[in-house]
């Protein structure tokens, strides 16, 4: 049997800061933001990230899953608290709360853990840019896409969206807490990284100078950039790139989502690494 503090008013500060933080100016302000809903919890329990305090509704007592994992995070020392269904609301951003959420910390991770310095054994660094990508379910997928399939990490670029949105979370389903993933990146930063850790640049483009995307060299060190929905990867890193790459296409469609373009892309660098 769970014993739960109980949290009764709406004015308690752990039910104001929870639905304060679902929105991008507290989630910087306090370097915390939310993880909701029952795999969500559990992949964050299992991870090492930071943990403030959980939320529990009433009805979600009776979701065995639920209460499995409320037990995972007392025994990490995070505290939970019980409230009434209707208090669980107000802090809740989805539309059908399961009942259980996660106030964590930001975490932090080094070029040393993306390009994986430390660790001789590693396969070559393959990393997924996000260039200025803005609708967090694409953000949240590529993420998703590169714990499947291998990615050393995934760096965001200054003007990409806030990967700790409610949504961008939510998407990832829960592979933001499995692969190094880095913010606020700026182009020069990311271009000196690279060079000096002999990293090639795969730009998706559209122009004379792309090849088709599976001819590129995936198995080498290389970190692929996928760009804006609606302007595509930035001037100053197609400039930049070694490589340019597309995906030929026999239909109508103008262009491919820029998350469904990661998944062929990033896919095919798994493909390619799998058969050596």
């Amino acid at each position: 049997m769970l014993d739960l503090e109980r949290i009764e008013s709406s004015s308690n500060a752990k039910i104001k800061l929870a639905a304060k933080l679902h929105t991008n100016k507290y989630r910087k302000a306090e370097n915390l933001f939310v993880a909701e809903g029952v795999r969500l919890v559990e992949m964050a329990a299992q991870s090492d990230w930071p943990m403030e305090f959980g939320l529990i509704s009433d009805s979600a007592l009776e979701n065995l899953r639920a209460v499995a994992v409320v037990e995972q995070l007392q025994e990490k020392g995070c505290p939970v608290y019980l409230v009434s269904d209707q208090l669980y609301n107000k802090a809740a951003d989805t539309v059908t709360p399961q009942g259980l959420m996660l106030v964590m910390g930001f975490r932090i991770f080094t070029w040393q853990e993306i390009l994986k310095l430390n660790n001789e054994d590693a396969a070559a660094p393959l990393i997924a840019v996000l260039d200025g990508v803005q609708d967090p379910g694409n953000a949240g997928n590529i993420i998703r896409t590169a714990d499947a399939l291998g990615c050393s990490g995934v760096v965001c670029m200054e003007g990409t969206t806030d990967i700790f949105a409610d949504k961008v979370v939510r998407s990832s389903m829960g592979s933001i807490f499995n692969i190094p993933v880095m913010t606020g990146i700026h182009p020069e930063e990311l271009l000196d990284v690279c060079h000096d850790n002999e990293v090639a640049l795969i730009a998706t483009a559209l122009d004379e100078t792309a090849v088709r995307h599976y001819l590129a060299d995936y198995v080498s060190p290389c970190a692929i950039i996928f760009g804006n929905e609606g302007n595509g990867v930035s001037t100053r890193m197609l400039e930049d790139s070694d490589q340019k790459v597309f995906i030929p296409m026999t239909g109508k469609a103008e262009s491919l989502n820029v998350s469904a373009a990661a998944a062929i892309l990033l896919y095919e660098a798994f493909r390619k690494r799998s058969i050596l």
